[in-house]
Parts: C-alpha cells; structure tokens; sequence
C-alpha cells in the first residue's frame, strides 16, 4: 500500500519536535518516549488525562471492531476516501484521523487510494498521492488495536495514544485531518493544519440510527436542522448526507451496534434490555460529512 508513517510528531510536554531513534520518540530536551513492540506510541500525560483510562474501553473497541469489519459503514467508508482524496495532486498528503479508534476509516482510505491508481477516482488527480499517515485515540486499547490491525493490513503509519486537546503534532504540518464522530477542538486542528488543508467531519444525521433509539429511549430529542457556523480559521467547502436502511439480523451485531456507541451508557436498563431481545433490527444510517478549508493568515472569514 502507498502509505508511510507521518513523523511531524511534537513532544507533548514541551511542543518541541520529537526525533525517532532506537526505538523510542526523543525530543531535544530530553523526553523520551518508548515504541511499543506493536508499534504504537504513547504521548498522553497524565496531567492531560481526566480518568485512569480515558476513552473508550477494551469492550467497545472489540464491538467496533467487529461490526465495521462486517461492512456495515462501507459506504461511509467510501465517502470518507474520495473526500479526503478529492482535490489531491501527486506528492505526498498527510492525513491525521483524530479520534481513530481502532483504524477502520485509515485502513480504508489506503485501499481507496490503491484501488483509485487502477480504476481512476472522481475528482482526484491521475497521479494519486502517496499517504503520511496518523492515527491518534485517546483510548490505549483503541491505538494497540489499530496498531494490530494496520501492521496485518499491510498500512504504515504513525499510531499514537493522544488527546484532540493537545495534539502531539508540529504546527502547520498537515493536509487533511478528519474527525469521525469524535471531539473536534477547532483551535487545535486550525494549529496543525497548513492553509488551504481540509478538514472532514462525520456527523450523525438527525435520523441516524433512529429505530434504535426508539426502543431504548423513552422519547427522542428533538431534531436539530440549524448547520454550524464554520469554526474561526476555516471556510466551509460543501457538505455531503449519506443515508441507507441497515439491516442487521441475530442478536450480536444489534448488540455490537449499541456497544460502540454512547447510547449503551446513556440509555436506561429498560431501554438496553428491548434492544438485547431483538433478533433482527433494520436502522437508518445518515451522516453528514462536511469538508472545510483551512484559511491562511491573509484571507478574511466568509
């Protein structure tokens, strides 16, 4: 695969940039931080943890894992890819996926990018670029899975256990950075991102897995139409809805589904015991992945 790992990593006790060297990520003042044998690093203190174990735990990565690699948001997959690939000339895009988990949406874009050499891809450049990417999770067990995963799918990149808050990335150092359902901290993403770099977000639609919820709420909030105002450093590009039934059948995969979202904690007892007795569930999948431009100092808001 056309991938190598992004190395514009910035200490995250210090901002200065971090080196790679004998196994470890070192920076000029002296920091030093281990490679772990399955390739990730580890570049969240303590001071910047609100929990002992911050982010999503062992299980719901496993339930990620197991219904994303069952194909159910292939398309949202797809659409990640071309959006992200989507204006790219030849060279080298670096790609930061800021909230990875446990890397599904990285493994894929590298298979897009592959798959569009062969078979040419709307609105890329016929020269596809090669890929520096980072994967980065405030979850330890989200990156060593993702770590696992890319070394078996053949995906170099850098995987990091870090925060959204305080990226460990050198300033002005990417080109596309995407935030899938996870914390946008729009400074931070202004900081890291060179001008006239994209930005894509994933955000559940107002029917996103609505049948769901129907069962394991006892009413639903009402539906937000209002769309956000670009945050300050950044223009909106254009705004895409995805939406599809999903027909999930046996109780394991409606039980993975429920797992890896915020719902399994939010819902009542009641509401996750009607979910755990369905055999068969067929929900609406609908995202909205919105593409802003990074502006330059010069260039006034819209």
């Amino acid at each position: 695969m056309s991938s190598t790992p992004f190395a514009a990593l910035a200490c995250p006790l210090d901002g200065g940039a971090l080196k790679r060297h004998d196994g470890a990520w070192r920076c000029a003042a002296g920091h030093s931080f281990d490679i772990a044998r399955q390739g990730y690093v580890h570049l969240l203190p303590v001071q910047q943890k609100r929990s002992r174990d911050p982010g999503d735990s062992k299980a719901m990565v496993a339930a990620r894992q197991r219904f994303l690699e069952a194909g159910h948001y292939r398309p949202v997959a797809d659409a990640v890819g071309r959006a992200v690939l989507a204006g790219a000339g030849p060279g080298t895009l670096s790609c930061l996926d800021a909230g990875c988990g446990e890397g599904y949406y990285l493994r894929e874009l590298a298979r897009t990018c592959d798959e569009s050499c062969d078979e040419g891809l709307e609105g890329a450049s016929d020269t596809p670029p090669s890929l520096s990417l980072l994967g980065l999770d405030i979850s330890k067990w989200a990156v060593l899975a993702a770590a696992r995963q890319g070394k078996q799918a053949g995906v170099s990149a850098s995987w990091v256990v870090g925060s959204n808050a305080h990226l460990p990335v050198q300033s002005g150092t990417l080109d596309r950075l995407l935030c899938l359902f996870g914390f946008p901290v729009a400074a931070e993403f202004a900081r890291v991102m060179r001008p006239g770099g994209v930005l894509l977000m994933a955000e559940a639609g107002p029917d996103h897995l609505r049948e769901l919820r129907e069962i394991i709420y006892p009413r639903l909030k009402p539906k937000r139409t209002a769309e956000p105002a670009a945050p300050a450093g950044f223009e909106r590009l254009d705004t895409e809805t995805l939406r599809y039934p999903l027909e999930l059948e046996g109780a394991a995969p409606i039980a993975d589904l429920l797992a890896m979202t915020p719902h399994l904690y939010r819902a009542g007892v009641e509401g996750r015991e009607r979910a755990a007795s369905l055999e068969s569930l067929t929900v609406t999948v609908e995202v909205r992945l919105t593409r802003l431009k990074r502006r330059g100092a010069e260039e006034p808001a819209a």
